[in-house]
């Protein structure tokens, strides 16, 4: 396919990006070029836009179009595909495996040893175009409206987190973190079975969509001692799981001081620095389940995923509160990253 196309561009190691117009990308053998639909904003899009310590650390190739989450349409594909064709409606797992490590090799694609990321280390998908392996595409609902299909890799994290290590049904759950992984939580453990559902954070806005996607209690860190107003509420007993979707310090901490003995603590935030933790009375000596969660699993995570959207037994509109057109990136960037962060999840649409 010939021609050009608008991309969100990191044109230099520094803060922002730029909207330039680039040669339309061909697919290569085992690729395949997709028409993007709709893409939404990650935190890790804002590590890179901001150009943090973390993202001049990681990012190796600039320019470089940003961005992995996404929805469209297959327009092209190269030598060797067979899985879809033109005219499929996909989205892609982010994660790019080796294929070839021990992890890709024993089911554990999620974490294979030498995963490439899109939009962080290969062109990403702010664009009109991107191409991406056969090997992440997933065929989409054709039912999921195309700004819900582009926040399946976050909402993926989400389930991963949540039903890993036994499920939730019938169980009492706190949710430290108010971002939208956290939020997306919220509502796969009220669709699930959870019995009561703390959720923890700092930014009041997004406190009150997580009490619109099932929330039973909100609490604002600044204002409740989220500690001493769980162990209350269960009666000294404690939250069955804890999910820490922060990365926090103080999160952590308190995270292992409200699980039960016996109970499951579910790690996805990512800490900026080394963390001191209690281990021996956060963790021994309460004999609780740790369990680290970074993507999701390919493909089973996928598959309930779709399941939630395309059943609509689980809605995500409450999250999504800005749906912009590629070229206002700029906007987005600046709701998310202000001092008030009014906003839950912020789709980009071409």
């Amino acid at each position: 396919m010939n021609g050009t196309m608008k991309a969100v561009v990191k044109t230099k190691r520094a803060a922002g990006a730029e909207l330039l117009t680039l040669d339309i990308p061909k697919p290569g053998p085992y690729e395949v070029l997709v028409k993007v639909k709709a893409t939404s904003i990650c935190g890790t899009d804002v590590h890179i836009y901001r150009w943090d310590p973390w993202a001049e650390g990681r990012i190796a190739n600039v320019p470089q179009t940003l961005g992995h989450e996404f929805a469209g349409e297959v327009v092209e594909v190269g030598k060797g595909v067979t899985r879809v064709k033109p005219g499929d409606v996909i989205s892609s797992e982010t994660h790019i495996p080796c294929g070839h490590c021990l992890q890709c090799l024993t089911g554990q694609m999620h974490i294979c040893r030498d995963m490439k990321i899109l939009g962080v280390d290969v062109n990403g998908c702010f664009a009109e175009y991107a191409v991406v392996p056969e090997v992440v595409c997933w065929k989409n609902d054709p039912s999921i409206p195309f700004e819900y299909a582009s926040i399946q890799e976050p909402l993926g994290n989400a389930v991963y987190a949540t039903l890993e290590g036994g499920g939730i049904n019938g169980h009492t759950v706190a949710i430290f973190g108010e971002g939208p992984t956290g939020l997306f939580a919220t509502g796969v453990a009220r669709v699930s079975g959870a019995t009561e559902i703390f959720v923890v954070g700092k930014n009041r806005h997004r406190l009150s969509i997580a009490k619109k996607m099932g929330a039973d209690h909100t609490l604002h860190v600044d204002e409740t001692d989220a500690v001493e107003y769980i162990m209350e509420k269960t009666g000294g007993t404690g939250v069955d799981v804890v999910l820490e979707m922060s990365g926090a310090p103080s999160a952590i901490a308190s995270g292992l001081k409200v699980v039960r003995r016996g109970g499951r603590f579910t790690a996805f935030g990512i800490p900026s620095n080394d963390v001191t933790i209690d281990y021996a009375n956060g963790i021994i000596f309460k004999g609780i389940n740790l369990i680290g969660i970074t993507g999701r699993k390919m493909f089973q995570t996928w598959f309930e995923v779709r399941n939630f959207l395309a059943s609509k037994r689980l809605d995500v509109s409450p999250v999504i509160t800005h749906v912009l057109p590629l070229e206002k990136f700029a906007e987005g960037f600046s709701i998310l990253t202000s001092p008030e962060a009014e906003c839950g999840k912020i789709v980009l649409k071409n």
